[in-house]
């Protein structure tokens, strides 16, 4: 037998070299088997890995890897202080507090750092028709629940990891980046997962939870589709004076629609909310070009002003960015002054904020104080950021062929707009259907990375995922535009819609303000009862409203068409 020094004399060159790499990757790596590798160590990865380890059967059957290319070290030792806010933050459904407190994850989420949601207003800044989302209308047993829960994405990606160090057949592999994979090149079945650290993972079942630009779902070859919003998201974390002892605690959510987006106030301490703005991509880079007081008073403008003068705002901002001189606190403030003047605003109106004090005030507050979000006073240092929209689903959460025993979940498969706050709880959802399906596959001695036993999870979540998604996308649309009919039409349906709430109980619970199971977090069986029951009115209430906007709609159709008519034809030549 030869040696590999003596193989050299007989192989050509360039072959001696190939076998000699393929000797030392082999005899440099190591090929490890797992029945779960995760890609990912965000919140959705860190979530699937906390549901598999916390469930008894599994946890004794099952070898489970997390690969994440970041130093979660970082995340697990964070420590801000009580009056720092992270920029990005999430508003978790009572369906998805339910789901992290059954894999015994939520007791380890700092409290003090979240906050419930117990009102949302929604209106639109046209025609300034509002809805208003209230926890008394969904019959919660206490208004502490509220309807969702905001907190930062550190804080619940610590508290899984938290969990996760008590799991012992889950190995976390941080500060690793994924080089590529491959099917095993023995029995070229499992997927093979080279790191950029030398080791090499060999997965039962694949899973990518790796983000939009998925390396897994590209091994997999899964085809998705997508567009891109032309819009940018704003975010930064706002402080603000406490509301006054008449106005109750910080717990309402606002947003409002204007033609270039949405722009969302989100809660998260007593003096702290959360912004969400967005808006066209040459307005993002225009506005975080300005001084963090500009953009407070453009904040307090947009859910105040009328829509025209904050088209005016918008193109003043730009004029003065695209001239190289970004626009001034002072000059800001002046032109705000003027058009809350010029549309008669009275200075002791909620909706003034040129000339409002920066102190809260222990009085009577006025009558529409609860119309609009508290005055934005500053913005936290370096919590300005900004990143762009798109809308993206997979035509497939499971891969076949060469890309078998693969399976996405989160942003990996779907990725949407972030008006309704859905992108984390949908992602949720697809790690607790999916870790439903490996625990029935276990339980029933079958291959968790066959494709018979990810079909369940497929069907069930797509259909689901999609629904939410495509509403997001119509609603995003459907606000964008501004001309009369469409505005009359769109303000008349919410109008309609605000009276029925029965109905908007129903919308509440498709979107996860009810839990999906009996666990703490829940409601007590009649609360249930009653929740189900106003559902179900809603829904039997749909056909009568859909007939009364049908009419609406007619109407609207018959004065459109009666303008054109009576309308003045061109001169004809």
């Amino acid at each position: 037998m030869l040696s590999v020094h003596g193989a050299s004399r007989v192989l050509s060159r360039p072959l001696h070299n190939t076998c000699l790499n393929y000797i030392r990757r082999f005899a440099s790596t190591s090929r490890e088997e797992f029945d779960v590798v995760i890609v990912g160590g965000g919140p959705v990865g860190l979530a699937l890995a906390t549901a598999l380890g916390s469930k008894p059967e599994l946890n004794k059957s099952l070898k489970i890897a997390l690969v994440e290319a970041g130093d979660l070290s970082k995340v697990r030792d964070w420590s801000p202080s009580p009056a720092a806010f992270s920029n990005r933050v999430v508003s978790l459904t009572n369906a998805s507090q339910t789901f992290l407190q059954n894999i015994d994850s939520w007791d380890h989420i700092e409290q003090e750092r979240t906050t419930p949601i117990e009102e949302m207003q929604v209106w639109d800044g046209v025609s300034d028709a509002r809805i208003t989302f209230s926890t008394s209308e969904l019959g919660l047993p206490t208004p502490a629940e509220g309807m969702a829960r905001l907190t930062e994405t550190l804080n619940l990606q610590r508290s899984l990891l938290h969990h996760l160090i008590t799991t012992p057949s889950v190995e976390v592999i941080d500060q690793s980046r994924v080089q590529s994979i491959s099917p095993d090149e023995i029995s070229g079945a499992w997927p093979s997962v080279m790191l950029d650290t030398g080791r090499v993972l060999k997965a039962r079942l694949l899973v990518g939870a790796d983000g939009p630009n998925s390396p897994v779902r590209a091994f997999a070859k899964i085809p998705s589709y997508g567009w891109s919003y032309d819009t940018q998201a704003i975010v930064c974390t706002m402080e603000h004076p406490p509301k006054g002892p008449f106005l109750g605690p910080n717990t309402t959510a606002y947003q409002r629609f204007l033609p270039t987006g949405p722009i969302a106030f989100l809660p998260i301490s007593a003096t702290a909310s959360s912004l969400v703005w967005s808006t066209k991509p040459s307005l993002a880079t225009a506005l975080k070009a300005c001084e963090p007081p500009v953009l407070s008073r453009m904040i307090n403008a947009a859910f105040r002003l009328p829509e025209v003068s904050i088209r005016y705002l918008n193109n003043r901002i730009l004029e003065a960015h695209e001239a190289g001189t970004p626009i001034t606190d002072e000059e800001i403030r002046s032109e705000i002054l003027w058009r809350e003047q010029s549309h008669s605003i009275d200075t002791t109106s909620a909706y003034s904020s040129a000339t409002v004090a920066t102190s809260a005030s222990s009085g009577i507050p006025p009558l529409d104080a609860e119309m609009v979000p508290p005055v934005v006073t500053s913005i936290q240092s370096g919590s300005i950021a900004s990143f762009p929209l798109r809308y993206n689903h997979t035509e497939s959460y499971v891969g076949e062929g060469q890309g078998s025993r693969t399976v996405l979940v989160g942003d990996a498969a779907h990725t949407v707009h972030p008006l309704a706050g859905q992108g984390l709880n949908l992602g949720l959802g697809d790690v607790e259907c999916l870790a439903r399906c490996i625990h029935q596959t276990v339980l029933r001695g079958g291959d968790i990375g066959s494709y018979t036993a990810l079909l369940p999870y497929t069907q069930e979540r797509y259909v689901e995922n999609h629904k939410i998604m495509s509403a997001c996308d119509k609603l995003h649309k459907l606000y964008r535009v501004s001309s009369g009919p469409i505005v009359q039409l769109r303000s008349v349906g919410l109008e309609i819609l605000n009276e029925l709430d029965s109905i908007k109980a129903a919308l509440m619970m498709t979107a996860g303000s009810v839990s999906r199971t009996d666990r703490p977090l829940s409601y007590s069986s009649d609360t249930r009862a009653a929740m189900f029951g106003a559902a179900a009115k809603g829904f039997e209430g749909m056909r009568m409203a859909g007939q009364v906007l049908e009419v609406v709609k007619g109407g609207l159709v018959g004065f459109v068409g009666n303008a054109l008519r009576n309308a003045p034809t061109t001169r004809q030549r």
